[in-house]
């Protein structure tokens, strides 16, 4: 299938919001995935005041969609625990919910939808298993999730590992968690949990792999460790944790950036750069790169754009990367976490200055853009 608009691999964050920017400046993207409707991810959960912010100028409204508000930030460690106001109301919100929204956006924009599962790209298509698509430009949104041929570096001797379980709605969950983001730390790292749409709990855990290995890699196991050293962890989980399904994902590269790309693709959202979780900042990262990669694309073209887009991205997103990979070293250490507490009870003013510092600044919305340069007829 030939296309003369850009082609956007994986309907995520990234991918959506690349495609609403381009449908709405007038070019035709066509958005490619593997399901047909969006599922409830891993990755994902909170949205930050920034990223509501963002989510807002692409036309999604975080509070139309019942979006759980979040004001405070609660630190538990060592049987001790602070608080801190966050520096504006956050949301959580499942992945399903957020993704079937902006779908539904993109679509009504303009943005063509494909369902298909690629498997790798050739030069200017990506070769899936309904249709070869070729396009104006490749923009790779595939989160975690590496295309073949496209990887990124994964050299940690000790790599990070991604658990995550919703946690049924109670009315005990509910009181808990009610107006809060929790982090549970502990050594190896942590467990972060809040409240969605649903009044459900989305519980998930960031880790060395070495800790899975302690309980003999499995991950039920190694939940009931950390809730029996842990009793505050232990009663957000309950009794019924045991029931609810654990999805897992090894080698997450925390502390990615992409320097570079080759020309005519374009790396978007985890595939540009993988924040460190416990920042809570990675659909800011998916939603400021989709934009500034169909900035780019508008103003440069597929063929061209793509390198000039990467090395901007990279130049925007290092900062807030590299500050977030210095807070997750020092969460998942015991020194790190009384340290923590320490600033939380006496010097909350720096832990929102490192919030804040840890946030992507987004590209500036989309000037009105023609797409004349990119008719058939110029069509490389």
């Amino acid at each position: 299938m030939r296309h003369t608009g850009p082609l956007i691999l994986g309907a995520g964050p990234a991918g959506c919001a690349a495609a609403i920017a381009l449908a709405k400046a007038g070019a035709q993207p066509l958005l490619i995935d593997r399901d047909a409707q969006a599922r409830d991810v891993l990755c994902g959960g909170f949205l930050s005041w920034q990223t509501a912010g963002q989510l807002r100028a692409l036309g999604i409204d975080c509070t139309a969609l019942d979006a759980h508000r979040v004001t405070t930030l609660r630190l538990f460690a060592n049987g001790k625990t602070a608080s801190v106001e966050l520096p504006a109301p956050a949301f959580g919100l499942s992945r399903r919910t957020l993704d079937d929204a902006m779908r539904e956006r993109a679509v009504a924009c303009g943005t063509r939808f494909a369902v298909d599962t690629v498997r790798s790209l050739e030069g200017s298509a990506f070769l899936g298993t309904k249709e070869r698509y070729e396009g104006n430009g490749l923009m790779l949104a595939t989160g975690k999730h590496d295309l073949r041929g496209v990887g990124r570096p994964r050299q940690a001797k000790d790599p990070a590992l991604g658990l995550r379980l919703r946690l049924p709605a109670t009315v005990g969950r509910a009181e808990m968690l009610s107006g809060a983001i929790e982090l549970h730390l502990f050594d190896g790292g942590y467990a972060g949990i809040m409240l969605q749409e649903d009044g459900t709990a989305n519980c998930a855990l960031a880790m060395r792999k070495s800790r899975l290995k302690d309980t003999a890699s499995n991950p039920q196991d190694l939940l009931a460790s950390l809730a029996t050293r842990n009793p505050e962890l232990a009663q957000r989980l309950g009794d019924d944790w045991r029931d609810c399904r654990i999805d897992t994902i090894g080698a997450v590269p925390y502390g990615f950036v992409a320097q570079d790309t080759a020309p005519g693709e374009f790396l978007l959202g985890d595939q540009a750069a993988v924040i460190p979780s416990l920042a809570g900042e990675g659909i800011g990262i998916a939603l400021a790169s989709g934009t500034l990669a169909a900035r780019h694309w508008l103003e440069g073209g597929g063929s061209t754009a793509a390198q000039a887009y990467q090395r901007a991205f990279a130049s925007r997103a290092s900062r807030s990367v590299r500050m977030a990979a210095r807070a997750w070293r020092l969460a998942e250490r015991p020194s790190g976490h009384a340290l923590a507490l320490f600033f939380a009870r006496h010097f909350p003013a720096g832990i929102g200055h490192l919030m804040r510092l840890t946030r992507i600044s987004p590209p500036a919305s989309l000037a009105p853009a023609s797409v004349a340069a990119k008719t058939p007829a110029n069509f490389p």
